[in-house]
């Protein structure tokens, strides 16, 4: 018995413990040190920081019902852009309640908005339920709207809508969004 403790059992905690101490404490503090020094920003959560005061971030969307505002994506987290509740809804396509939310949110698009098709990523909630960005579509959707609300043409407005639009990765990976934080913001003259 005390040669199978000297030679198998303390050498594995040994093992185990070593490893847990490199992987589960100087890994991970080397790794947030590195973050912390090269990407502070993302480190901490991308937060958008106007005249000292954290806004948001700007990886969770929120939720804009004013008419002077860009809305986003709806949202299935929690009781709305959640990020401790993050997901979807988990309703089928054929399911009762997602069909008849998704008919309360066109019907309300319509009424903000006009009767041109609705783009889809105003009336359905993405898989995380947080999705900051919008489609170019989305956004050209409510253009007529915000800028009736704020009183300033639909060019000016266009124009901010392509300032705060980004292209895809090396021009064809992913699609183009439109960040919707940050436009908002730029409406109300906040980003410098």
């Amino acid at each position: 018995m005390r040669n199978f403790l000297k030679s198998q059992l303390w050498p594995a905690i040994a093992i185990l413990l070593t490893f847990t101490v490199i992987t589960g404490v100087i890994y991970p503090v080397a790794v947030t040190a590195v973050a912390q020094v090269v990407f502070p920003g993302q480190a901490n959560g991308s937060m958008v920081v106007v005249d000292g005061q954290t806004i948001g971030s700007s990886l969770i969307g929120q939720a804009f019902d004013d008419p002077k505002y860009f809305s986003g994506r709806p949202s299935a987290a929690g009781a709305g852009y959640d990020p401790t509740a993050s997901g979807g809804s988990n309703l089928s396509s054929t399911s009762k309640a997602l069909i008849n939310a998704i008919t309360v949110r066109v019907d309300a698009e319509r009424k903000a908005n006009g009767n041109a098709p609705v783009p889809i990523d105003l009336v359905t909630a993405s898989a995380s339920g947080l999705d900051p960005d919008i489609s170019p579509a989305a956004a050209d959707y409510q253009v007529a709207r915000v800028a009736k609300a704020r009183n300033i043409t639909e060019d000016a407005v266009r124009a901010l809508v392509a300032k705060h639009t980004s292209q895809p990765f090396l021009g064809f990976i992913g699609a183009a969004t439109v960040r919707v934080l940050e436009l908002n913001l730029d409406l109300d003259g906040l980003l410098k």
